[in-house]
């Protein structure tokens, strides 16, 4: 009888963790094709990647945020082997490796590494370069990158003072560095330019996160001389070896603009060759790697992979050069990662290698660290490969041939447009959407490609292409049905594309459960008074917050994060909650104008969202029935940690 009452007990905990750390329902249909395997980890290391690098031996080499670097032989078996090559160092956010030595940025240098005896651990550690430090713990530094004249790259990150700041010199540059320590600012602009790589013809592409001047997530083609947005580190242009002379004052906001459209004022300021729709692709960008192995990870040669530490999953980019101008489209590949994706490089294997950390940068894989390999089992999945602008629609190219009768339907294909704001706020909410509207589809002769001609295309603005119904010859639906195309340019340079007449738009929402105004029947006079904030790792300043059933509350919420939250107190037990936070996650396009909040019964309150370094009050009754409440951030991402309990007694 004990015996089966102690294997009942360890079924239930298994069944437990099971639903704990159960993969979505799309993190499944993506393993048919693609499988995330876990490198094994000692208990003994704590290994928050920063940086990862092969060494000539196929070894893997992975900096960590706690000063370290560790070198792994065997990293593609079962039983890796580790080994502390280096520490004491202080958290570098990149490594790489030439000539025997790795490479790695600190936040306060470019470091070379060196093993002089062949005992696995670096003897000498030498400063290449050296640039100062504010003390602010923003100022992250990446890289390094080489080129192939053994020359380095570098970005290293804003600080922060409720927005982001270059406090110390160079900070929100790319800097390039020669073998010698000969340094040369290359572009400025950058705010979080923790993932920057260099395709084939050495052209450099950087990620880009949602803050300041930056409405969300997006990729830039940096060239010497760039401004990529962010005005804070033209502090330093005026310095002689400046590739820019623009300063800091002729940067201002001007309400209503894209950033598409302010390049056009200033010359120097670069526009996104891809924009990531924040919270609906991403939240965090983090590390780009560009697909060279030759049709062995997928039928997607000469695509980037990019990573997201929020959302711990891996995006895809096509990207093509349209009048000398790069633009592309974004999708989702594959999510499901054990923490926050911050680092990719390709295994001799072909397989990709992921380093991941979440310690005070939250994300939706629970782990606080973690390495994984992404492997493709050689199956192809029904995608959309690629889409390509013409200057009245698009190309859409797939990974199957479709059905003919659904692929020649016009509403087959949903297209809209939408925008961002350029301005000094952190992100922006998405701005300016309009439905385009599909003229025509012309199949191509193996069916693998549609032609679209579109009323309705937009230069500077996203394109969001769905395609809900479609399927391929075989039956299957697409594995991921929707992509993001950033328009800049079109063939032949004129836009051909009939506009679309709309009233303007005036949407309006009213949410009732959002009242910042104190009811009149109260008198001016509530119950309790109610206080709430933010603290490091997307969590609130509080676990519980006790108030009396029916009392009138007026609840301040304050945001003394670097990010965007809301406050919503939804109805009793867990269930209520976790479903209010996945209902939120799938507003999309229409998630900024509802706060990030869904429309249902499970939601008796909430807050709009609230900017970083403001507050906003409401006020309710507190429900009748005593029991425990929650208050969660809604904002796609927040909800699994940012969370709490509001008990009425």
């Amino acid at each position: 009888m004990k015996s089966i009452y102690f294997s009942l007990i360890l079924l239930l905990v298994f069944i437990s963790n099971s639903i704990a750390q159960a993969p979505s329902k799309l993190a499944i249909q993506e393993s048919k094709y693609y499988n995330i395997i876990n490198v094994p980890i000692p208990d003994s290391v704590k290994l928050e990647v920063g940086g990862l690098a092969l060494n000539d031996a196929d070894e893997l080499g992975v900096s960590t945020r706690r000063g370290e670097v560790w070198l792994i032989k065997q990293p593609y078996s079962k039983n890796p082997i580790y080994n502390r090559f280096a520490f004491g160092l202080h958290e570098p956010l990149g490594l790489n490796f030439k000539d025997n030595s790795f490479y790695l940025a600190q936040r306060g240098e470019l470091t070379r590494l060196e093993d002089l005896d062949g005992d696995d651990r670096a003897d000498d550690y030498q400063t290449i370069y050296a640039w100062p430090l504010s003390g602010n713990y923003h100022d992250y530094s990446y890289g390094p990158k080489f080129k192939k004249n053994g020359n380095m790259l570098v970005t290293l990150n804003l600080s922060w003072i409720g927005h982001g700041a270059s406090l110390a010199k160079w900070r929100g540059w790319l800097l390039e560095i020669t073998p010698e320590g000969e340094m040369t600012p290359i572009a400025t602009g950058l705010r979080s330019p923790s993932g920057f790589e260099l395709n084939d013809n050495e052209e450099i592409f950087y990620t880009e996160n949602q803050g300041d001047w930056v409405g969300s997530g997006r990729m830039t083609h940096l060239e010497k001389g760039d401004f990529a947005g962010n005005p804070e580190g033209l502090v330093w242009s005026g310095e002689p070896s400046s590739p820019l002379d623009l300063k800091m004052e002729d940067v201002e906001e001007q309400s209503g603009l894209s950033l598409y459209e302010y390049s056009k004022k200033i010359p120097a300021l670069k526009a996104p060759a891809i924009w990531f729709p924040h919270t609906i692709l991403g939240i965090s960008t983090s590390d780009m790697l560009f697909d060279n192995t030759g049709g062995n990870f997928g039928p997607f040669e000469g695509q980037v992979f990019v990573g997201d530490q929020g959302h711990s999953k891996v995006m895809r980019v096509y990207m093509e050069k349209v009048n000398g101008v790069y633009q592309g489209a974004a999708f989702n590949f594959v999510e499901g990662f054990s923490s926050g994706i911050l680092r990719m490089i390709w295994g001799s294997d072909n397989s990709m290698f992921v380093g991941m950390t979440s310690r005070g940068w939250r994300s939706t894989g629970a782990a606080e660290y973690g390495l994984q390999r992404l492997v493709w089992n050689g199956k192809t999945p029904f995608e959309i490969k690629s889409i390509q602008a013409q200057n009245d629609g698009f190309i859409v190219e797939f990974t199957k041939p479709i059905n003919s009768r659904l692929g020649q339907e016009l509403s087959t294909y949903q297209l809209t447009s939408f925008n961002y704001k350029y301005h000094k706020t952190y992100g922006s909410p998405i701005v300016d959407q309009q439905k385009a509207s599909i003229q025509k589809v012309e199949l191509s002769e193996d069916r693998r490609s549609a032609r679209l001609t579109v009323d309705g295309m937009r230069l500077g603005f996203i394109h969001q292409l769905k395609i809900p119904d479609l399927t391929a010859n075989s039956g299957e639906k697409l594995l991921h049905n929707t992509g993001y195309y950033t328009l800049n340019e079109v063939p032949g340079g004129v836009l051909k594309s009939m506009p679309i007449v709309e009233e303007k738009n005036t949407k309006g929402i009213v949410q009732p459960k959002r009242t910042n105004k104190m009811p009149l029947a109260w008198q001016n006079s509530v119950d309790q008074k109610v206080e709430v904030a933010t603290k490091p790792g997307l969590k609130y300043d509080v676990n519980e917050i006790e108030v009396i059933r029916n009392s009138k509350i007026e609840l301040t919420f304050s945001n003394n994060d670097d990010m965007l939250h809301n406050l919503v107190l939804t109805q009793m037990g867990k269930g209520a909650v976790d479903k209010v936070g996945n209902m939120g996650l799938r507003l999309g396009l229409d998630g900024a104008d509802l706060n990030y909040v869904p429309e249902t019964d499970l939601v008796l309150s909430h807050t709009g969202i609230v900017e970083p370094g403001t507050e906003e009050t409401i006020y309710f009754q507190a429900p009748k029935k005593p029991g425990e409440y929650w208050i969660v951030c809604t904002f796609p991402g927040h909800a699994a940690s940012m969370r709490a309990k509001f008990i009425v007694k």
